[in-house]
């Protein structure tokens, strides 16, 4: 029989364990003042999350660190509005963009894309203390990384194209997801062994949440790390690929 909460008591004593907004009181037939101001607060920086922009300069120099090239990419999309209506624009490179990888095209084990999606605030917030733990990661299990590739206006599925021009098994897209009203600070990690063009998300595994406040960047690291072992180790990726690290006592 399940337990029913009974007392406002009990609701206050759940925020502890969620951002969600419980056991915020009433004024009258509203919400408290206090809350209601918090509410508008959040929906606003989910709105500038979504019109934020990457930070190429600064995130270009972080990226030295890790002794890899950094490519600049574009999709389709020219411009914030047309992304967000044309969601097609975004999961293609422009022109440019696809001559410029041309001259990238040595085989590697696994190609990394950082994405804006629809919060360059996340990528410029927390990809570099998530790469800090994950590429040593990676590379410490003898896996050869392509050059990472910074890409405005992106889409997940625009890292299949990217990682498939430069011959690389697997991709690795790490991408703004969309804001929610207590978190617009979050990257969702996707990933597609043997990627091509024009693949769909069952095709792909998704790690999502990725922020100080969220999954940490030394679980998320834990967790792709397992998939990318389990993709090259059964040569697929998508709906036949599940995270079983907890079952097995990982």
């Amino acid at each position: 029989m399940k337990k029913v909460i009974k007392s406002a008591e009990q609701l206050i004593a759940l925020q502890e364990f969620t951002a969600a907004r419980i056991a915020i009181g009433r004024a009258g037939t509203s919400i408290p003042l206090k809350q209601s101001l918090a509410f508008k607060l959040a929906h606003a920086h989910a709105r500038d999350a979504v019109y934020s922009e990457l930070d190429i300069t600064c995130l270009t120099d972080q990226l030295k660190q890790f002794d890899l090239p950094v490519l600049h990419l574009h999709s389709m999309a020219g411009y914030r509005e047309q992304y967000l209506q044309r969601p097609d624009f975004g999961r293609k490179l422009n022109e440019e963009s696809i001559l410029h990888l041309a001259d990238h095209t040595q085989a590697n084990d696994i190609a990394i894309i950082i994405a804006d999606g629809l919060s360059a605030t996340a990528i410029n917030s927390n990809v570099i203390g998530l790469l800090e733990v994950l590429i040593p990661t990676l590379r410490s299990a003898g896996l050869k990384l392509a050059d990472i590739t910074l890409v405005e206006q992106g889409r997940v599925a625009i890292g299949d194209e990217i990682a498939s021009a430069l011959n690389a098994k697997l991709s690795l897209i790490l991408i703004g997801e969309r804001p929610g009203l207590s978190s617009a600070d979050s990257i969702g990690a996707y990933l597609t062994y043997a990627p091509i063009p024009g693949l769909t998300d069952e095709s792909r595994n998704c790690i999502s949440n990725i922020r100080p406040k969220g999954l940490s960047y030394k679980q998320a690291s834990k967790k792709i790390f397992y998939l990318v072992q389990e993709a090259f180790r059964r040569k697929l990726s998508g709906v036949e690929l599940k995270d079983n690290a907890g079952l097995l006592g990982e």
